[in-house]
């Protein structure tokens, strides 16, 4: 955390101040009320008068507790706020990195899969390679890319070009490498499965292999994309 970030954290706010001030006002008058007290003469004063001096002193006392108990009150309310602002920002932070990496303008890194898709009579087209990447998301893959320049995410289309394919406006070359982020068990699972990605690469003139990978790494970022006609709804 930037060394700022800390100093403002533990700068007291203002209310805080405030209220810490006014405890140790309170506690000075408390205390020079009882030593005015104790230093004065009542050896001359009447019975009735000391008790009334006493009734006074206690309801004074009383009225004095009474505002430090809601002055601590208020001053515990304020530090519970705070710490409530502090997690709350913590919260929307994390968030707002998932959305991130689901939308595919930050980087990920996490366990998952290597997928290579051998090609060599040209034979794998977009819509196989889509398929590929499906049967991925299906099986809970949270990030992927293809050969490391494209992120795949839920507006990224495949495109046959002059017997190349884009991904989201990449020409991919082969062989194609998909790197995806999620369990490797499941995904390894999901593509050996028979009928599963494998054997649809297979049949269609190409081969795959998968690798469980204890760490993926992911830079390629999506490109950013305003909605024409999608607002929010609130």
């Amino acid at each position: 955390m930037p060394e700022s970030r800390w100093r403002s954290l533990l700068r007291p706010t203002f209310p805080l101040v405030t209220v810490a001030v006014l405890l140790g006002i309170l506690g000075l008058a408390i205390v020079a009320q009882i030593h005015e007290k104790d230093n004065d003469d009542y050896s001359n004063v009447r019975g009735d008068d000391l008790v009334e001096l006493l009734k006074s002193l206690d309801a004074a006392n009383e009225r004095l507790g009474t505002q430090i108990d809601e002055l601590t009150t208020t001053r515990n309310g304020l530090l519970s706020s705070t710490k409530r602002s502090e997690q709350a920002e913590k919260q929307a932070k994390l968030r707002a990195e998932q959305l991130a990496i689901l939308a595919g303008t930050s980087g990920a890194t996490g366990p998952g899969v290597e997928v290579i898709i051998q090609d060599p009579d040209k034979d794998i087209d977009a819509s196989a390679l889509l398929d590929a990447i499906e049967e991925l998301r299906d099986a809970g893959a949270e990030a992927i890319a293809i050969n490391g320049v494209a992120r795949v995410i839920a507006q990224t289309y495949f495109l046959d070009e002059d017997d190349e394919i884009r991904v989201g406006g990449r020409e991919i070359k082969r062989p194609y490498v998909i790197e995806a982020i999620g369990d490797p068990s499941v995904l390894a699972g999901a593509v050996r499965f028979p009928g599963g990605l494998i054997d649809t690469i297979t049949t269609r003139g190409g081969t795959a292999t998968v690798t469980k990978q204890d760490k993926v790494t992911i830079t390629a970022l999506a490109d950013v994309t305003t909605p024409e006609y999608a607002r929010p709804s609130s």
